[in-house]
């Protein structure tokens, strides 16, 4: 079992404030313009130079892989709990099936009155299921994170050969008028909504908004999360494991996270290039990015995921910029009131009920606002801290899960001492 220092801990709160400051590179596409947007450039928001290259680059180096990296820090803080609630004295087993209750109860909050682009419905549930392997050995719990992300590439590549055969088969002169019917309703399920459905509802009032965000809502919840919930567990499990090996801690010799990170970027950025090209060949086809998703998650991912969380070791590691790793590390303890926070700003910047900037930037000036919100958050993390034990949502969370209320302002330090 992994012992952890006080310093240690730091550097996975670092990771963890990271991975939330990351998450919004690619949620600022979603929150600024119509969806779609965020997986096919020719949607909206402009797919020729500068804009195209900013999705290019957005997918090679962060798509998936702060999320993913998210998903890893979820899953070691899901050992980290419970091996202090065991410790403590605790049930570790209450204790957690506690929190994913009222971690659901906030994501369904988010998901429905906020932003549909919520992760923590998905987490909730993944959570309430990966608990059975938080004892589980190293070995075991990366056998099964491969496994599941073995079956999710095997049931896309399935579902990408099933529809190209149905296109073929429709496509022939002599296809039954079954068959091109069938594929017809394919076609239609695949074919996302014209832009300007969510242009019209999401500049207008809070109520316009909701009654736009509910059907989108409603597909995440019953279809887009049921198809991430196979490689959200794997990375749970991965997460455990090297929560256990000292990965995330920093306990592994330096050189072997510049290794990581120098060989991560090298292999697995530049493989992305291939999967870039089909999916611009083939327009941004809904079941090229189906197959071309399932391998950049099942085989790129993780190792990327793995690369950036050895680049914030090394940073932490080498002391440099004392100020900004305090600041990380204060936005990771804060890592869920700083999750919502971003969605309220973003919200509250694009939407009609807000600024109403909704749809009006090309994709790469969304980047502008991403470096202001990021150090908005990084400038109060610390100060909060400072004077409180937990973020705001953070000790909300806490007293719903214990049913007590701990005290949230830090006592004044003793002047005679």
């Amino acid at each position: 079992m992994t012992i952890v220092t006080a310093e240690r801990i730091n550097t996975l709160d670092a990771i963890r404030g990271a991975a939330v400051l990351g998450i919004l590179l690619m949620n600022i596409v979603d929150l600024a313009m119509p969806g779609y947007a965020y997986y096919d450039p020719y949607y909206y928001g402009g797919a020729e130079g500068v804009n195209f290259a900013t999705w290019a680059i957005n997918y090679a180096l962060f798509d998936g892989k702060m999320r993913g990296l998210f998903t890893m820090m979820f899953g070691a803080s899901t050992v980290l709990i419970a091996e202090r609630a065991l410790n403590s004295g605790d049930s570790p087993a209450r204790i957690h099936y506690a929190r994913m209750f009222w971690l659901l109860v906030f994501g369904m909050i988010h998901v429905w009155f906020i932003w549909y682009g919520d992760i923590l419905v998905l987490y909730a549930v993944a959570g309430m299921i990966a608990f059975i392997a938080w004892r589980w050995s190293v070995r075991t719990l990366i056998a099964t994170g491969v496994a599941l992300l073995a079956l999710k590439l095997m049931l896309a590549a399935w579902t990408y050969t099933g529809i190209k055969g149905l296109e073929e088969a429709a496509s022939q002169p002599d296809a039954p008028a079954a068959v091109v019917a069938q594929w017809q309703a394919v076609k239609e399920k695949m074919t996302f909504p014209a832009p300007q459905t969510q242009l019209d509802g999401y500049r207008g009032n809070y109520v316009d908004a909701f009654k736009t965000r509910a059907p989108i809502t409603m597909y995440i919840l019953t279809e887009a999360h049921p198809l991430a919930m196979t490689d959200t567990l794997a990375l749970i499990a991965f997460g455990m494991a090297l929560f256990r090996l000292g990965f995330f801690s920093g306990a592994w010799p330096r050189r072997t996270y510049q290794r990581i990170a120098l060989w991560g970027f090298a292999i697995c950025v530049p493989l992305h290039i291939p999967l870039i090209l089909w999916n611009d060949a083939d327009r941004f086809s809904p079941i090229t990015l189906h197959i071309t998703e399932a391998l950049h998650l099942s085989l790129l991912r993780p190792w990327l995921v793995l690369s950036h969380a050895s680049l914030i070791v090394l940073f932490m590691q080498s002391g440099a910029a004392r100020w900004l790793a305090d600041r990380l590390i204060a936005v990771g303890r804060m890592a869920f009131t700083n999750y919502i926070a971003m969605s309220v700003i973003c919200v509250l910047l694009f939407h009609g009920y807000g600024l109403g900037l909704y749809g009006e930037l090309e994709r790469w000036q969304c980047y502008l606002i991403v470096p202001l919100i990021w150090a908005a958050l990084l400038l109060w993390s610390k100060p909060w801290l400072e004077r409180h034990a937990y973020g705001p949502l953070e000790w909300l969370w806490r007293a719903l899960t214990r049913g007590q209320r701990p005290a949230l302002t830090r006592p004044a330090p003793d002047p005679t001492t």
